[in-house]
C-alpha cells in the first residue's frame, strides 16, 4: 500500500461528539487522516470541496438523518463513487438494513460495534479505494498509448488491457472482492505486455 492510501481521508459523521470521540480513538492508529462532521448538513458541505475515501455515517441524526444524508451524496457526481459504512444503534431492524443498502451504504454496523471488526473494514474499503485509484491511473495511460499507436501489435494488446481494467474497475466499484484480486491479477498482465510491447518497438511511436 503506497504512503498516500495510508494517509486516506475519512470522514466521520455523526450528532454525538462522544460517539466520534469513540469513533477516533479506535481508528487513531491506523494512520488516516480522520475529519468529524456532526450533522448530515456538514458532511455534505465538506464534500463539496474535501476529498474523502470512506464515510463513517450514522443514521439516526437530528434533521437530515443517515439515510438522506446517503442519499444527497449519491445523487452527486463528485461523491457518488465514495463507500459509505453505515453506523446505527438500530440491532436486528432487516428494513432498516435495506434502506441503508437502498440510500448507497456498502456496509452495516450495529453499535455497540466490535472495534477491531470496524478498523478491519475500514481496512478492505481503504485497500479498494487505493485499487481504483491504481486502475483509473493505469486506464489513462492505455488511453495516451492508444493516441500514439494506431493498428499492430500494441493497439491489440492496449484493447485486451482496456477490457481487463474497465472489468476490474466495475468489481470494484461494486466491491466484489472474490472476484476482484483475479481480474486485477489479468489487468496487471496485459498493461505487462503493453509495456513490454512498447519497449520492444514493436509497430514504432
Amino acid at each position: 500500500m503506497t504512503e498516500e492510501s495510508r494517509c486516506a481521508r475519512i470522514l466521520m459523521v455523526d450528532d454525538r461528539a462522544e460517539n466520534l470521540l469513540a469513533l477516533e480513538a479506535i481508528l487513531h492508529g491506523l494512520g488516516h487522516e480522520l475529519v468529524k462532521a456532526s450533522s448530515g448538513e456538514e458532511a455534505l458541505k465538506r464534500l463539496l470541496t474535501e476529498e474523502f475515501a470512506l464515510i463513517l455515517l450514522d443514521v439516526q441524526m437530528p434533521g437530515m438523518d443517515g439515510f438522506e444524508t446517503a442519499t444527497r451524496i449519491k445523487q452527486r457526481e463528485r461523491t457518488r463513487d465514495i463507500p459509505i459504512l453505515f453506523l446505527t444503534a438500530i440491532d436486528g431492524e432487516a428494513h432498516q438494513a435495506f434502506r441503508g443498502y437502498a440510500a448507497g451504504a456498502v456496509d452495516y454496523l450495529s453499535k455497540p460495534f466490535d472495534p477491531w471488526v470496524l478498523r478491519a473494514k475500514v481496512g478492505v474499503f481503504l485497500e479498494l479505494h487505493e485499487r481504483r485509484r491504481e486502475l483509473t491511473a493505469q486506464s489513462d495511460e492505455l488511453r495516451q498509448l492508444l493516441a500514439t499507436y494506431s493498428g499492430g501489435e500494441v493497439e491489440r494488446a492496449v484493447g485486451r488491457a482496456i477490457d481487463a481494467l474497465a472489468l476490474a474497475q466495475t468489481l470494484a466499484d461494486e466491491h466484489a472482492q472474490p472476484d476482484l484480486a483475479k481480474a486485477i491479477a489479468e489487468a496487471v498482465d496485459a498493461m505487462a505486455t503493453v509495456r513490454r510491447l512498447v519497449a520492444s518497438g514493436v509497430d514504432g511511436p
